[in-house]
């Protein structure tokens, strides 16, 4: 029989090794589950990868969101008992410790992904991501959680929220909450009638996709609020709609004047059918081209005023293309206007082939300046910034043209050799100079057209015969001649064209406006506004 010191010294050693088993056990179950992870990952299986991924977050693995970052981009390597990371520098190191590692393990290779392991993924670093210290990484990690709507993150997300400062951030991490709760077979009526209502005010597409996905086994109450939810939103994204096809509109319009008003002064000025304009604008864009390229290789550092040195370049370039077709070959067939547009048509094919002869058969790439790069959203309105400074640029251009013809002599000139050309003669104007430079300021202008257009389209040998038609509908049905008439006929073809698309598509839409202006010429066939002279007139 033991004594009695001995029972206490055997009760007291019991005591440590349950204690120490206790206080070792979450450890001990780390550890596994850090292991049954690694190993998941070595699997090369789609539903062990999946299920490893949800293991590192839901043990909060020190590493964990370093290892699903290189597991999403292609860099995590596994096999043979071992998993890698291939850094950014092109080195490895151990998932498990971030220790660097010499070379490449033997037997590894790159741990492989589906749609439904990039889904786990994606919610597991929007679940890692809520409690970023930075507000902008903790919205990013919302709105992650808010496309995956995965269930087991809810706890996080409503800690975040309940700590949440920024504004921005707590209303992201509101709509994530939302979403989840929406799909979440479990969640309580009242809770689901809440994320109705925050899904209404968030009002995009994906808020409709998750409202339309609430189980069909809900109260009436749920299912009368989500239809006044749904109706509220499509309502709200028709007007959206309606907004970005006007913008487009406007777009287009501002493309079409900056191709269409060059042609505008020279057929106003000339009354000359010119078949080679829309080679003008591509001798523009082939210009930024150029431009560009001696950018890179001489100074890289000032690309982003590349277009400022190749706005100048183009008008010269073009204007001067301009000035000898018109003195070598037009001057000639003035009051013939079939042979001009035979021969306009010839020289638009010379120069096309000189081009491709040059500069290859294929596009060019012609980069955009920074400042030109990116779009950014007005309520559902996303508004490109190249878009938006080529409406600039062309109500610059537009505005500049109306200053020559209204407050400089040579555009008084031009404006007595469109109204009345013999008696602009007898006054002494020397018409023949005043065709020369009128023609090459058009195709100046049009190599301006070329810089804009080559910032939104391809830059090929073919490019402005994508544009010579519409600037001739634009020029007849604007009147000719007149700048205010082509600004008003651009846009107002422009904003048709892309209201028509959606519901007639883009060709029958184009062909719609066609017979339009067919129509509208025959009863106006002097255009919308009709320029007045003697010469006009007659």
């Amino acid at each position: 029989m033991k004594s009695e010191p001995m029972l206490l010294l055997s009760r007291l050693l019991r005591m440590i090794v349950v204690a120490t088993a206790l206080l070792l056990a979450p450890g001990v179950a780390f550890a596994q589950s850090a292991d049954e992870a690694f190993a998941r990952l070595g699997a090369d299986s789609f539903s062990d990868t999946a299920r490893a991924v949800e293991i590192l977050v839901q043990t909060a693995h020190p590493n964990a969101a370093v290892i699903i970052e290189a597991l999403a981009e292609g860099r995590l390597l596994a096999g043979g008992g071992t998993v890698a990371i291939r850094t950014g520098t092109g080195g490895f190191s151990d998932a498990r410790t971030r220790q660097p590692l010499p070379a490449e393990p033997a037997g590894v290779s790159a741990v492989r992904l589906n749609n439904n392991v990039r889904r786990v993924i994606q919610a597991a670093l929007g679940g890692l991501g809520l409690l970023n210290p930075d507000p902008a990484r903790r919205a990013a990690a919302a709105e992650a959680v808010f496309k995956s709507r995965d269930a087991s993150v809810l706890p996080v997300l409503e800690g975040a929220i309940a700590k949440e400062t920024d504004n921005r951030a707590r209303i992201a991490l509101r709509q994530a909450q939302a979403a989840i709760l929406i799909s979440k077979a479990d969640a309580q009526p009242f809770d689901r009638l809440g994320a109705i209502d925050v899904l209404r005010e968030r009002g995009d597409q994906d808020a409709l996709a998750t409202l339309r996905s609430l189980p069909g086994d809900v109260p009436q109450s749920l299912k009368e609020a989500q239809v006044r939810a749904i109706s509220e939103i499509e309502g709200k994204l028709a007007l959206w709609r309606a907004a970005q096809n006007l913008w487009y509109g406007l777009s287009l319009g501002s493309v079409l004047l900056l191709a269409a008003i060059g042609l505008a002064i020279t057929f106003g000025v000339m009354g000359v059918i010119n078949m080679a304009h829309g080679e003008m604008v591509m001798l523009g864009a082939y210009t930024t081209f150029v431009v560009q390229e001696v950018i890179r290789a001489r100074v890289p550092g000032l690309f982003d005023y590349s277009l400022a040195v190749a706005l100048p370049a183009a008008f010269l370039v073009a204007g001067l293309v301009g000035v000898a077709i018109e003195r070598g070959v037009i001057r000639f067939l003035y009051g013939r206007p079939l042979e001009t547009l035979l021969a306009t048509w010839g020289i638009s094919l010379i120069l096309q082939q000189a081009v491709r002869t040059a500069f290859g058969p294929t596009n060019r790439e012609v980069g955009a300046p920074a400042f030109m790069a990116g779009v950014f959203e007005i309520g559902g309105l996303a508004i490109t910034w190249n878009r938006l400074w080529i409406i600039v640029f062309a109500g610059l251009v537009f505005a500049a043209l109306l200053a020559i013809l209204k407050l400089t002599p040579m555009g008084l000139q031009m404006r007595a050799v469109t109204q009345n050309r013999r008696m602009a003669a007898a006054m002494g104007i020397r018409t023949g100079r005043i065709d020369a430079l009128t023609f090459g300021l058009g195709s100046g202008v049009a190599g301006l057209a070329g810089v804009a257009l080559s910032q939104i389209d391809n830059v090929s040998p073919n490019l402005g015969q994508g544009y010579i038609i519409d600037s001739f509908m634009v020029v007849v049905f604007g009147g000719v001649g007149n700048l205010w008439g082509t600004l008003v006929a651009a846009m107002t073809l422009g904003v048709a064209n892309k209201l028509l698309e959606p519901y007639a598509g883009a060709v029958l839409g184009k062909i719609a406006l066609l017979v339009f202006i067919i129509l509208f010429i025959q009863k106006r066939p002097r255009g919308l506004f009709a320029l007045k002279g003697r010469a006009v007139e007659a």
